[in-house]
């Protein structure tokens, strides 16, 4: 009845049979629990390909997921294996308090031990929402077994006054108008039901549709995929085929640790570049890399973006949404562009190097949205790391997002010593503000509030009501990737932990210079030092999720991940 153990490994229901001391009686009583879900015994000696599912009643992003897993298991079945879906925690944007971010490691745990405690060959991961991507991959990565990723894809765009409109970038453009006074009541109210008017992620570049493009760039996803709407009929046709490849990889036996590799993550960094994509996808890049021991120091990815140009135009930086960029001719046109720059010899899930990708004749591409080499919509790439004595491990720039008059400026601190402090303060008359000032939010990083997307600090309202449209604006915490303005973010370490963004004081002058890739704080070291001397860190929760949170996350330059969960590999 069993399988001789010494002449071939178990596969699909044998793989890691429950312990009962009786391994025949193990096989016997699980098969019969899943001859309980009307499986024929026919289907029951297949290949298992699991499919990590993630619906949610609080996750618009994944309203299209039955449809996915429905047609990702057609393909696992035409190609000969028995689909099995499971879920795992989802993580809906805008629904967690206090942030998303706090939970994408607990979905990435999640992922990691339902992929390794139940039984398959293959697993298939579907997410789509921000921190559900790279949850699934940075789970996926440490479980090891051979993996691959379908996106749930970009929202198409509503309509307004004949103007046409994606979450959330327009969303954020007209909340400034409203707060402008530019906009009233009755508008805002209409626009509020037009920005997302389909199933899917957020229609521009934010931080889903980056990291959709990160995955595909990888090599975790099928070629073309990254792109296509969540509502096109491709988009199941994608799923169906990713099935199907679920079940080549049973064959190929190719796991994330042979795709995911120092040169396919410089691949990544480059295509992140060139869509001036989110600031969160490095956070996010960096903690899937160390699950593997990859680590790319702040210097090489200063000169990878000083190499990369921006050759696609979206919002939030650019003109266009995710729909033209698929239309336009999508990754693989990308790629293309940025060819001469890339490591080519990286193996993508299906076995193939990038190389034998693009050498695949080439479609038609829009250049009005995907640019040739020689005439970028930047000569550099959307991003790059500062250092400098406010963030001495580092801070991000998105350069590409960002008002070039204020990249070499000086101005006076204005600031916030946490959240509740600058909800309560930023729109007080009263408030000692200039348009030359920086404003300044602490505490609100990693271990003080679980890094929400919070570092988009508005602009003040008297200001924004007198025409200011950009500040300098430094926090140790996020923005969502649909935003822009001239912002510093990730300060490490953070204020919480007694970084010096701490020793910020109200008048103080802070100097940014991205010329030189720094962020100061022009105050003398020994009265930073005064100042930070009697810092103590907030109260930390004393159970729970957050009591594990608070004592082992790391910081944003090692990607906000368990110091416990970092993969061992190259020195860091």
């Amino acid at each position: 009845m069993s399988e001789d153990a010494g002449t071939a490994e178990p596969h699909g229901l044998d793989r890691g049979l429950t312990n009962y001391g009786d391994r025949d009686f193990a096989r016997y009583l699980r098969r019969s629990f899943a001859r309980s879900m009307g499986i024929s015994r026919t289907l029951l000696d297949k290949p298992v390909v699991g499919i990590a599912m993630t619906p949610s009643g609080f996750n618009n992003c994944h309203r299209s997921m039955p449809e996915l897993v429905e047609a990702v298991s057609r393909g696992v079945l035409a190609a000969g294996a028995l689909p099995r879906p499971f879920p795992t925690v989802s993580l809906g944007e805008v629904f967690l308090n206090p942030t998303s971010m706090m939970y994408r490691n607990l979905m990435a745990m999640d992922t990691e031990e339902m992929i390794q405690a139940q039984p398959m060959d293959a697993v298939v991961l579907i997410g789509g929402c921000d921190k559900t991507v790279p949850a699934q991959l940075m789970g996926a990565a440490s479980a090891g077994l051979p993996a691959i990723q379908v996106v749930t894809g970009p929202m198409s765009t509503g309509r307004h006054r004949g103007q046409r409109l994606g979450a959330c970038t327009d969303c954020r453009g007209f909340w400034a108008k409203y707060r402008a006074g530019t906009v009233d009541a009755e508008e805002i109210a209409e626009v509020e039901g037009r920005l997302s008017v389909t199933a899917g992620t957020c229609a521009v570049m934010g931080t889903a549709s980056t990291m959709a493009c990160i995955a595909e760039a990888l090599g975790m996803s099928l070629p073309g995929t990254a792109a296509i709407p969540a509502v096109h009929s491709d988009r199941l046709v994608a799923a169906e085929e990713t099935g199907r490849a679920a079940v080549r990889l049973i064959q190929t036996k190719i796991t994330p640790a042979e795709v995911i590799t120092r040169e396919s993550v410089e691949n990544a960094i480059r295509v992140l570049m060139a869509v001036s994509g989110s600031t969160n996808a490095i956070v996010h890049l960096t903690a899937i890399a160390g699950r593997l021991g990859i680590r790319i120091p702040s210097e090489r990815f200063n000169e990878i973006s000083d190499e990369t140009p921006v050759l696609v135009d979206l919002k939030p930086v650019g003109e266009g949404y995710m729909e033209d960029f698929h239309a336009a001719g999508g990754m693989g046109a990308l790629l293309r562009e940025l060819r001469p720059l890339l490591h080519l010899g990286t193996v993508d899930v299906e076995g193939r190097t990038l190389t034998e990708r693009l050498d695949e004749p080439p479609g038609w591409v829009d250049r009005s949205v995907i640019r040739a080499f020689h005439n970028p919509v930047s000569p550099v790439g959307g991003l790059v790391a500062l250092s400098g004595n406010l963030a001495p491990d580092g801070a991000i720039f998105k350069r590409a997002a960002a008002t070039p008059e204020l990249f070499e400026s000086e101005g006076r601190a204005v600031v916030f010593t946490g959240l509740e402090d600058l909800s309560r303060r930023i729109d007080d008359p009263d408030l000692d503000v200039a348009p030359g000032d920086v404003l300044v939010l602490q505490n609100a990083g990693p271990h003080a509030a679980g890094m929400p997307e919070a570092g988009y600090l508005p602009i003040p309202k008297k200001l924004a009501r007198a025409g200011v449209k950009d500040m300098v604006r430094i926090s140790d915490a996020r923005m969502s990737g649909t935003a822009f303005g001239s912002i510093v973010l990730h300060i490490a370490p953070e204020a919480a932990i007694g970084g010096p963004l701490g020793a910020v004081r109200d008048g103080d002058r802070i100097r940014l210079s991205i010329r030189d890739k720094r962020i100061d704080l022009q105050v003398d070291e020994a009265e930073i030092a005064r100042r930070l001397a009697d810092h103590e860190p907030p109260p930390a929760p004393k159970r729970g999720y957050k009591a594990l949170y608070r004592r082992t996350v790391t910081q944003a330059p090692d990607g906000c991940d368990f110091d416990f969960l970092i993969g061992e590999g190259e020195p860091r």
